[in-house]
């Protein structure tokens, strides 16, 4: 069953979207967390979800935890929805450290694909349906620059600054 909830936090309105797991702390497994507003490709309620917040109180907690600075990494189950390319581009981005940022080229490499391949990972990593969790925000351009961010450059921006990059 797909449950969902919004909530609050610094980057604006978020939709947190997941499924009922008898092993994810909480009960969920998180499959989504997008902006409600100013998203690409952002996810939206669909007929048959079922709004639930309790069911997203552990995700809450260490997202408010994230924000609130008291936390640097986040420990909870999530669905891997995504072609074999897209999940083995997501699995090194999860290896990114709090506070690091890394190159399109440089997270083609960490995941063990040609260098060349940074615009496909760029694409995967635009691909992203865990915002904030699985840190896309941490992948800038080859001259350091902020490229690409499916929430926008700002929040991107915003985000590093939280981490100390900024």
């Amino acid at each position: 069953m797909t449950v969902y909830t919004t909530l609050d936090s610094p980057l604006g309105e978020l939709l947190l979207v997941g499924e009922e797991s008898a092993t994810a702390k909480g009960g969920t497994a998180l499959a989504s967390v997008s902006m409600t507003t100013g998203q690409r490709n952002a996810a939206v309620v669909q007929p048959g979800w079922i709004e639930k917040a309790e069911a997203f109180a552990e995700v809450a907690e260490q997202l408010r935890a994230y924000f609130a600075g008291e936390s640097t990494s986040f420990d909870l189950e999530f669905t891997a929805h995504g072609t074999e390319f897209q999940r083995r581009v997501w699995a090194a981005l999860e290896q990114v450290p709090h506070g690091r940022t890394v190159t399109y080229g440089e997270l083609a490499e960490q995941a063990g694909l040609p260098r060349k391949s940074a615009r496909a990972v760029g694409t995967a990593n635009g691909s992203n349906p865990l915002l904030v969790i699985r840190p896309c925000h941490r992948v800038i351009g080859a001259d350091g620059s902020l490229t690409g961010y499916a929430g926008g450059l700002e929040r991107k921006q915003q985000l590093l600054e939280l981490e100390g990059r900024g």
